[in-house]
């Protein structure tokens, strides 16, 4: 009514202020409220420093033999049995493997005919020869009859040789039906069995020969200037014992094709490796070329380390304002659960040391201070066991209620 009551200029300046009242409380209802303050976390912090740090790095190895011998047959033919097994020791000269001789023995047959027929016919001609010259001295016959009959004696006497020649190479082939060790070692391998037809030098038993033995074993591209020909390593069992010097004899000229890498032999005394180290045993191998790094170097934990982009950074502690910030770090390697630090840091900072994924860049923070034992906490926990074992006394009897008066009122008339 009283609206109605004002004039036509004084409501529809009445309804604009109505109209911004309305858009005002609207506005502020829409509004987004304020963010809560970040809360200020407590924080593990080290004091970046400088330590020793040991660069020589271990590699798995395998004690070898120096010399390793592929024996195979020297002529082909089928197997009929094989008298060695993986491991067992042999002694040079002993029958590893044995082919079926019979073709050979019937060739070695045919050339002592040869060499029978040969014998006959070099005597033939000798006796002729001797005929004709008793003949020429009575100028029976011509001198060229006579040189022909020496040269005849001379081809029969070269094919007397030649058979003798093929009846020992039958001989041999014979022989070599028979796979006979070598050198005294230990089989290491059986690469054929029994019935199977092989081919000359087809390898058949692998000999690990007795003597000097070599820990082999396979670096890096990158790690080959650590181990130079003729540099010291330590070598030690992988199932312990005590560790034993040795040499680097050899380095490979080419990287293995299926792992990239580069075999090394070391060298060990006969002595030392047939007592610590067996034939076939694991070793571990320390080169002691560079191992020492000249100086200190910056270790921290990996806790200490977050992923950045593609790289890594920690949080540095600014102690006058109590925040932190990202520092991007390099990592040269690393030793054990720490990381060497290449670049980045500087001896004398803080830096925070765990729960690096929660905190942002700024983020005030308070080092965090491990608190002793509640006192409080420790007197409730005194009484609690106090009280347990002190006897429980019974509980008052509680009194008997009086009866309850009745509420209700008279009716009135």
């Amino acid at each position: 009514m009283q609206l109605l009551s004002l004039s036509s200029s004084q409501r529809v300046a009445a309804r604009s202020i109505l109209a911004i009242l309305g858009a005002a409380m609207l506005v502020s209802a829409c509004s987004r409220p304020a963010p809560p303050e970040e809360p200020v976390r407590s924080v593990k912090v080290i004091t970046v420093g400088l330590g020793a740090f040991e660069s020589g790095q271990e590699y798995a190895g395998e004690v070898r033999a120096r010399v390793e011998s592929r024996l195979g047959f020297r002529v082909a033919g089928k197997i009929t049995k094989r008298t060695v097994e993986v491991g067992q020791r042999v002694k040079a000269g002993q029958l590893l493997a044995q082919l079926d001789p019979r073709d050979y023995q019937l060739a070695a047959d045919a050339g002592r005919a040869q060499v029978v027929s040969a014998t006959t016919q070099r005597d033939l001609a000798a006796a002729d020869l001797t005929r004709y010259r008793a003949l020429k001295d009575q100028n029976f016959i011509s001198g060229a009859e006579l040189e022909r009959r020496e040269a005849t004696l001379k081809a029969a006497q070269a094919t007397l040789e030649q058979a003798q020649a093929q009846l020992a190479g039958q001989g041999n082939q014979t022989g070599y039906t028979q796979l006979l060790a070598d050198v005294s070692g230990v089989v290491t391998a059986v690469e054929a069995e029994a019935g199977q037809v092989v081919a000359a030098g087809t390898p058949v038993v692998r000999i690990a020969q007795d003597g000097p033995r070599d820990v082999v074993f396979a670096v890096p591209e990158d790690k080959l200037a650590r181990v130079p020909v003729g540099s010291a390593v330590t070598v030690r069992s992988w199932t312990g014992g005590p560790s034993l010097r040795g040499t680097v004899r050899e380095l490979a000229a080419s990287a293995d094709p299926v792992t990239r890498t580069f075999p090394v032999k070391v060298t060990l005394s006969e002595k030392d490796a047939g007592e610590a180290l067996p034939l076939g045993a694991t070793a571990y191998v320390v080169p002691q070329a560079g191992a020492q790094l000249a100086g200190g170097v910056i270790k921290l934990p990996t806790s200490a380390l977050r992923q950045e982009g593609k790289g890594s950074a920690v949080w540095v502690l600014d102690t006058a304002s109590m925040t932190v910030r990202s520092q991007p770090v390099q990592i040269a390697t690393a030793d054990g659960n720490e990381a060497v630090i290449a670049s980045g840091l500087q001896p004398g900072q803080k830096v925070v040391s765990a729960g690096v994924h929660v905190l942002s860049p700024g983020q005030k923070v308070t080092i965090y201070k491990p608190n002793g034992p509640d006192p409080s906490v420790e007197q409730s926990s005194n009484a609690m066991k106090s009280g347990a074992s002190a006897p429980v006394a019974p509980a008052a009897p509680t009194p008997a209620s009086a009866p309850a008066a009745s509420s209700s009122a008279p009716a009135t008339r």
